[in-house]
């Protein structure tokens, strides 16, 4: 089987690093824990583990690389988890919500902090975001937000005017932004590989090529992959968007859906005189959301969630494929950016897993082993994915402590409807939002039906920001 074209991140990452040949894991191992995955929840958890428990013998099994996931390939937007303050607050309560927000934001300089402890260059910049409208009828949906939050003593928010909002965007396009300077822009897959190698400095051993064949539930629970085996007092499967597909039990809780990304080649004069020379990310008000921001070398990076759904939550090989969204990535630049004369270097595309309330969930498996699960980050797990590996180190260490007793530690709430209900209804509900959306580009008013559907996936939290 050929191995798939690896997305922009991830080979120039690779190309710094020159790592040596991965090796599979090719015999039996006893191990304290056992974690599968070696994206961001997976590194994250195994570094803080070693690092609460020293003595602790930990594997990391990785299917490919390490950051041939989401890891690698995400927008590398660091965002916080403020704008999901009325979720959270909705489910798990004031005081919790409020915890979780200011959490998200400490995280963001826990990553900077971390880099700058242990010398990974991943181009981390913590220039803040801007959130915006570019249409009328998103205008006005942060206000409403940016109320509430200062009502709870958690606003970060400030209100840009027509030249402050032109400086963090460079594009004439937006109407009206918010600025929060807690947030930033990474080189994302740098950032795991950094992870790696700091988790091998603490004698974590780590095996890419080694994908799960299977996973034996009992105590010890067995990990095998295709030429060796784990047995492990504890699990975690840090598999994220590759868990449905290993585990249909979560299956009715996640949706599989594309975040398509393009990058542009190095135009830093051009970049200069649009004023992006700066790493903040730029958030639109569309309910699948553009993102952008410029790379240190020059590069503007832009994407789009909600593209394509996965049938039945299989991996489709388009996810491992340059974008077949390439004409829609590119109109949207010329869109924002109608002089911009820097072409396209690369796209790529990857699974978001998407749960059913837009916020990640986490717990430990039915069963007699003790295996533990994080996943539905919902295209938002950049700096959430540290947050995670809080919760999962407390709960694997059997701590009775805020992380443990997170209200995003019970396990996954709500559901989607079976298949093929789910695809179907994603399909259109995806369909109905582009044309209401596409409607009020050109000032029309969107159909009445089109706009029930959008305000019922908003309404079900079933299409929150990605990057």
């Amino acid at each position: 089987m050929p191995t798939p074209q690896r997305p922009f991140w991830l080979q120039q990452a690779l190309e710094r690093e020159q790592p040596a040949p991965a090796a599979p894991l090719d015999r039996h191992l006893e191990a304290d824990v056992c974690i599968v995955g070696g994206g961001y929840t997976g590194l994250w958890s195994a570094i803080r583990l070693k690092q609460a428990e020293p003595t602790l013998n930990i594997v990391v099994l990785e299917r490919e690389l390490c950051g041939s996931g989401a890891s690698g390939r995400n927008g590398g937007c660091l965002l916080t988890w403020s704008t999901k303050y009325p979720s959270l607050r909705r489910r798990y309560g004031e005081q919790e919500a409020a915890r979780l927000v200011r959490a998200s934001e400490q995280a963001v300089l826990e990553i900077r902090d971390f880099c700058e402890q242990h010398g990974i260059d991943a181009e981390l910049r913590i220039d803040g975001t801007c959130y915006t409208a570019t249409n009328g009828a998103q205008s006005g949906a942060m206000d409403r937000l940016v109320a509430v939050l200062e009502h709870a003593g958690l606003n970060s928010w400030s209100s840009l005017n027509e030249g402050e909002l032109l400086a963090h965007t460079g594009s004439e396009a937006h109407l009206e932004g918010h600025f929060s300077p807690l947030a930033g822009s990474v080189q994302p897959a740098l950032l795991v590989r950094g992870l790696r190698r700091v988790a091998l400095s603490l004698g974590i051993a780590i095996f890419e090529h080694s994908p799960m064949t299977r996973l034996g539930r009992g105590r010890p629970a067995r990990v095998e992959t295709a030429q060796g085996s784990v047995t492990a007092g504890k699990v975690i499967l840090a598999l994220n968007a590759w868990t449905p597909s290993l585990f249909r039990e979560f299956d009715k809780h996640l949706v599989l859906v594309s975040s398509d990304m393009a990058i542009t080649t190095p135009a830093p004069a051009e970049l200069k005189r649009l004023g992006l020379n700066h790493g903040a990310a730029v958030v639109d008000g569309r309910t699948f959301v553009h993102y952008y921001r410029s790379t240190p070398d020059g590069r503007l990076m832009l994407g789009k969630g909600g593209n394509l759904f996965a049938y039945g939550n299989r991996l489709h090989a388009a996810f491992d494929q340059p974008s077949r969204y390439r004409a829609m990535l590119k109109a949207a630049l010329q869109r924002f950016f109608p002089g911009l004369r820097a072409g396209i270097e690369a796209t790529w595309t990857g699974p978001s897993d998407r749960s059913a309330t837009g916020l990640p969930f986490f717990g430990r498996l039915e069963g007699d082993g003790d295996i533990y699960y994080g996943l539905g980050y919902s295209g938002n797990g950049v700096v959430q994915s540290l947050l995670g590996a809080k919760i999962l180190t407390s709960l694997v260490l059997g701590r009775n402590d805020e992380w443990a007793r997170c209200g995003l530690a019970r396990g996954p709430q709500g559901r989607f409807p079976p298949e093929p209900v789910r695809w179907l209804g994603a399909i259109t509900v995806r369909n109905a939002i582009r044309r209401k959306e596409n409607a009020e580009d050109r000032g029309d008013m969107p159909w009445p039906w089109d706009r029930w559907l959008a305000r019922f996936a908003d309404a079900a939290g079933k299409a929150d920001k990605e990057a």
